[in-house]
């Protein structure tokens, strides 16, 4: 029995500061991306990282047809891609999406990791999808977009 409901967990999660990555994916119904928090490194030998996907999201039935993804680290400038992946369609942004490797990537993101599926982890009411790394990219300078408390924020140059 727990004292709290759901959305004082959001809230106080909401305190925790996460960088902002964009999660990518082709299938047979084509490129899709989806904004979101919830990406860890898991081990670096063998290198493996984990996002986690409400069951209710497009993108969990996109993944499992592909078994690969890409998380798009987003640099401090791209809260425009933020935005557009996260449902504010932006047309301008439409085609943003360059290939690599048969995924679909950000151009410029801070880092670039393009994993195949290891392990599906049912948690909840989400799924955590554990991927083993096969190709990394990193642009140096990029500093990484942030987000805590409901709003995105950068780090002070």
């Amino acid at each position: 029995m727990t004292d709290f409901d759901s959305r004082t967990m959001r809230e106080a999660c909401g305190s925790f500061a996460t960088g902002v990555t964009v999660i990518t994916t082709s299938s047979d119904e084509g490129d899709h991306g989806m904004t979101a928090n919830a990406f860890m490194s898991v081990s670096l030998d063998p290198p493996l990282i984990s996002i986690s996907l409400d069951r209710n999201a497009r993108m969990l039935g996109r993944i499992r047809a592909s078994g690969r993804y890409a998380v798009n680290v987003l640099a401090d400038d791209m809260e425009a891609l933020a935005w557009h992946f996260a449902g504010r369609h932006n047309p301008e942004l439409a085609g943003v999406l360059e290939r690599r490797e048969g995924l679909p990537v950000v151009p410029g993101a801070a880092s670039v990791f393009l994993a195949e599926v290891a392990q599906e982890v049912e948690a909840g009411d989400h799924t955590l999808f554990i991927g083993r790394v096969t190709s990394i990219s990193r642009c140096p300078e990029a500093a990484p977009l942030l987000f805590c408390g409901g709003k995105f924020h950068r780090l002070p140059s």
